[in-house]
């Protein structure tokens, strides 16, 4: 089966890319690659969870020499002060997920961000005067619960910000290649 690109550059693409080009459909998944302000940028969806993003993460980082991911996604607020249509800089990220154990550690990781991503989303928020937070976000593996809400309530009470799914996952890839990632989360609603 063929599918026909010529339509590329009709996708909200070029709003942001100039001379954008279809680079990946594995797994159904586009990634496209082109130019912002004279910067080469790749861009592509990671699917859902931590066993899609350790998937395509992993690839990026050891199949395609990609050095930086930065997961731009939505996520839950766990936090009163973290509101709708906030920002949050995931500095690390809590799990519920078993995805470490693949690592065989004595103990536990503790996925955190890389700090220049972090530090520079930082100072590109504050020059555009943005609400943002800093601090954990809890990537889990469950979006629908038996318990419901009552699970987010010890995550809570630790002063995790916001629920995600992708983020834990992502950094362990990251930290496993030496490579750098960041969640930046847009809160779309809340939790509590």
């Amino acid at each position: 089966m063929s599918t026909n690109y010529s339509n590329v550059n009709n996708m909200n693409t070029k709003n942001f890319f100039e001379n954008v080009r279809l680079v990946n459909d594995i797994r159904g998944v586009k990634g496209y690659t082109g130019f912002y302000k004279g910067e080469k940028v790749s861009v592509m969806a990671s699917g859902m969870g931590m066993p899609t993003i350790g998937i395509y993460s992993y690839e990026l980082y050891n199949f395609f020499g990609v050095d930086n991911i930065l997961r731009v996604g939505s996520t839950g607020a766990l936090q009163e002060q973290v509101k709708v249509r906030d920002i949050v800089f995931g500095m690390g990220a809590c799990t519920n997920s078993n995805y470490a154990s693949q690592y065989d550690l004595a103990g536990t990781f503790a996925p955190i961000a890389s700090y220049p991503l972090l530090k520079e989303a930082i100072v590109q928020a504050e020059k555009l005067n943005a609400t943002y937070h800093v601090g954990n976000v809890l990537s889990s593996d469950s979006f629908y619960t038996d318990n419901g809400t009552a699970a987010n309530e010890g995550w809570k009470k630790m002063g995790v910000l916001c629920v995600e799914m992708e983020a834990a996952g992502l950094y362990m890839n990251a930290a496993r290649a030496g490579k750098n990632a960041l969640a930046i989360l847009t809160v779309s609603d809340h939790m509590i």
